[in-house]
């Protein structure tokens, strides 16, 4: 009788850890861009772990082993939009900064997402605290590393004097484009309003 050869030894697989240990990236990514999306779309008060879950092409449980609340889900996600924050401008000049800066502040604000969502939170910040701390972070913080950024290179480059009051200066800057597109919704700009805005704060910042 003839023995077949000893065949090759194959490693055992392992086995992924259960639970917590393992959050794919991939699914996190989808329920926070579900998050947006249904946020949009009910507001606050009508959104709820199932729809986002559903929105996302995952179970509830998914959304559950990463938030325990759609309070702390979208405390998470507001949060962190202070931690991207803006891109610093550097075009060499501070009018120039605070051009590019609107440019791309009013864009995002005019994204269909954002109009709806930014609004829709504002209100909520107004009944819930955790909400309204979050959403000062977000705003204030995203905002003061740009426009800190802008003036810091700006007292550099002597088109500003040292030592002028960064607070008042982030209201100069973030103010006059917040209030028409946020507060009083009218995101559509005249012609040359930008580079207006632009100009005008500069002058007002050189004032301080």
């Amino acid at each position: 009788m003839t023995t077949k050869p000893d065949e090759p030894q194959q490693p055992p697989r392992r086995r992924a850890p259960a639970g917590a240990a393992v959050l794919r990236e991939d699914v996190t990514e989808a329920i926070r861009a579900a998050v947006f999306e249904e946020l949009a779309a009910v507001g606050y008060a009508r959104m709820s772990i199932e729809g986002i879950a559903r929105r996302a092409g995952v179970g509830k449980t998914a959304v559950y082993r990463r938030w325990r609340s759609k309070l702390h889900l979208v405390l998470d996600i507001v949060s962190a939009l202070a931690v991207q924050g803006l891109p610093a401008p550097d075009t060499g000049s501070l009018e120039g900064d605070l051009r590019l800066l609107y440019e791309v502040t009013s864009r995002a604000l005019r994204h269909p997402v954002a109009s709806q969502i930014i609004p829709d939170l504002q209100a909520e910040a107004a009944r819930n605290p955790e909400i309204a701390e979050a959403m000062q972070k977000a705003l204030r913080e995203g905002q003061d590393g740009v426009a800190t950024g802008i003036v810091t290179a700006a007292e550099r480059r002597g088109e500003l004097r040292g030592g002028i009051d960064h607070d008042l200066a982030l209201d100069l800057i973030s103010g006059p484009l917040y209030w028409r597109s946020v507060v009083i919704r009218n995101p559509k700009l005249p012609k040359g309003y930008l580079g207006s805005l632009a100009r005008a704060t500069a002058e007002a910042l050189r004032a301080l």
